[in-house]
């Protein structure tokens, strides 16, 4: 299974990653996305990383 990481100094704490992947995304104290769980839907992952307006998510090498 792939693993998703956020990249914090590109995100803007918009919250579509969060509102589409409660499970995987939450705020943290700064008001930016982090993974809190590694996903089990990929699928709904790439949705998530193709809609995200600054590209701040991405797969792990």
């Amino acid at each position: 299974m792939k693993k998703v990481k956020v990249n914090a100094d590109a995100c803007i704490g918009c919250g579509l990653c969060i509102s589409s992947a409660p499970e995987v995304f939450a705020f943290n104290d700064e008001g930016k996305s982090e993974v809190i769980g590694q996903p089990t839907d990929e699928a709904a992952v790439e949705e998530v990383i193709a809609s995200c307006p600054v590209a701040a998510i991405e797969w792990e090498d």
